[in-house]
């Protein structure tokens, strides 16, 4: 019997009070889930240590639940949208951190003060040779003074993505320089 047949028949019967169906289907459930779980959370760059917190919540999702699914329909559809929406609450709650070592932008940290300006028409063509998100960010922050927050709420991104975005685009500019490119 294949999967969807074999868990659709235990969910029917649970719903008909079938305690030990009911048991079964529980516990092939769990296995499922921590499959999909763990390949989610890899998939997305965590870590799989909250895998069993997001099986155990989808789980109770799922009893708390079952009156939704429409025994007419497939049950893998139904189980997949309830684990998706468990994982995303529990990934809402952990944030998205992001570490960058501080080697990694020394060079940027410690820039000296340049006692040349350049022209606008200058920045434009430096700043040109960015991606055009990192490139609005840059300008924001490092031209016109912007703080990160202020930079976040103007462009409508995240703090964390304008961070990420100047972070690259000063690094990007720097290689540049250091290539003799700007």
């Amino acid at each position: 019997m294949k999967l969807e047949e074999e868990l659709a028949s235990l969910m029917r019967a649970a719903s008909a009070e079938d305690a030990a169906a009911y048991h079964r289907l529980l516990s092939m459930l769990a296995d499922l889930l921590r499959r999909w779980v763990r390949h989610e959370l890899t998939r997305q760059g965590y870590g799989t240590a909250d895998a069993e917190d997001i099986v155990q919540e989808t789980l109770l999702a799922i009893h708390l639940k079952r009156a939704s699914w429409d025994p007419g329909r497939p049950i893998l559809p139904w189980l997949r949208a309830v684990t998706r929406h468990k994982l995303i609450d529990n990934l809402r709650r952990r944030g998205r951190r992001i570490m960058v070592p501080v080697e990694d932008v020394i060079e940027t940290l410690a820039a000296p003060e340049q006692e040349d300006n350049l022209s606008t028409d200058a920045i434009d063509r430096h700043l040109a040779t960015l991606p055009p998100g990192q490139s609005r960010v840059v300008r924001a922050i490092s031209i016109e003074g912007l703080s990160p927050s202020e930079a976040a709420r103007q462009l409508m991104l995240s703090e964390g993505a304008v961070r990420v975005a100047l972070h690259r685009g000063l690094t990007a500019l720097a290689k540049a320089a250091r290539k003799g490119a700007l």
